[in-house]
């Protein structure tokens, strides 16, 4: 059986004045409850925590301060609501509740992945979000987007499943692009960057991430929740925009630093350098034009050309001491075996 993670927005699960829309997730855990007594093994990334806690404050401005507070009162509304649900086809949930550094390190995400399995194992549902109750602002993560997919590539997922407001990427006529074989052509010619008042991530954003989760060999989909059996029907490519898995022999090593992990800084790159990790070589300082931000020796740094981010990989030395402007070619800041091209 596959491994599903299915990732559900605020918008697509909140109504902005009733809150969390009980009947349509009635719908859509119907859909997940055939799934998992099928035998899948399903990770749930829910939002939803803000939206149901900001009623009950009444001067809530949104601001980070405002925000920790609704997700406090929201969280076990949102899981309350879910176990209720659940429970009515015999199926238990458990809440994970993530931040990024549970990523960050190899051993503390194969704690984690120790978790998820046993609950596997005992015929559980993990309903994941990140914990923003406590989340720090230069670390969290950008949005549940980001979150499914670290879980999708670190958990070798089959396949990622990202409900949306709409019932995928729409073209210039309103229409679904059924399937997505070059993201970044679509990216430019139909989708335009926004956001709701819920939610953190507009299509731009689920876009990138069903790229990068398709190139590790996942297979993702971008659908709506109006249909019948959503999940069902998105998984079976019937709606939705699909992005097929593209041929991949990262290893699981691979998978969780091409994830971005915790990069908290990193480098921009020639194009001798990023033709050069393309050849599966290393990166030496020579091919460095810029350090930006800051990171440490051994920590995960993202490796940009052109300001686009087209690796990521574990620094051999802390940002302050690589200096672009000494073109040594045989100082090695990322080593071939610690480094993954996108």
């Amino acid at each position: 059986m596959a491994v599903l993670v299915i990732k559900f927005g605020s918008s697509s699960i909140t109504d902005e004045e009733k809150g969390l829309n009980t009947e349509r997730l009635a719908h859509v855990v119907e859909d997940i409850a055939d799934l998992h007594h099928a035998g899948h093994k399903i990770i749930i990334v829910s939002s939803g925590a803000v939206g149901n806690g900001k009623a009950f404050l009444p001067n809530y401005k949104g601001n980070i301060r405002d925000r920790k507070a609704a997700a406090a009162i929201g969280n076990p509304i949102l899981i309350k609501t879910y176990s209720k649900l659940f429970n009515k086809h015999d199926i238990v949930i458990a809440q994970a509740l993530l931040e990024r550094w549970h990523f960050s390190k190899r051993n503390h995400f194969l704690q984690l992945r120790e978790t998820i399995e046993t609950l596997w194992e005992n015929r559980i549902i993990p309903i994941a979000n990140e914990n923003d109750v406590v989340s720090d602002l230069e670390i969290r993560f950008s949005d549940n987007d980001q979150l499914a997919t670290l879980l999708a590539t670190g958990f070798g997922a089959d396949h990622l499943l990202i409900a949306s407001t709409v019932e995928g990427i729409l073209d210039n006529e309103g229409k679904v692009i059924r399937t997505i074989e070059d993201p970044e052509l679509t990216m430019r010619n139909f989708v335009k960057e926004e956001k709701s008042t819920l939610g953190l991530g507009g299509m731009a954003t689920k876009l990138s991430y069903a790229h990068l989760a398709s190139s590790l060999g996942i297979d993702t989909t971008i659908f709506g929740l109006k249909k019948a059996n959503p999940i069902s029907r998105a998984l079976n490519k019937e709606i939705g925009s699909n992005f097929p898995a593209k041929a991949t022999t990262a290893k699981a090593r691979e998978r969780w630093l091409a994830s971005g992990s915790l990069a908290s800084g990193g480098v921009e790159i020639d194009k001798g350098a990023y033709d050069a990790l393309l050849l599966r070589k290393s990166l030496l300082l020579v091919g460095i034009t810029n350090v930006y931000n800051t990171f440490s020796k051994g920590e995960i740094m993202e490796v940009k050309h052109k300001g686009k981010t087209i690796g990521v990989g574990i620094a051999r030395y802390n940002s302050q001491d690589l200096d672009p402007t000494k073109k040594s070619t045989n100082i090695i800041v990322v080593h071939a075996n610690d480094m993954v091209v996108i």
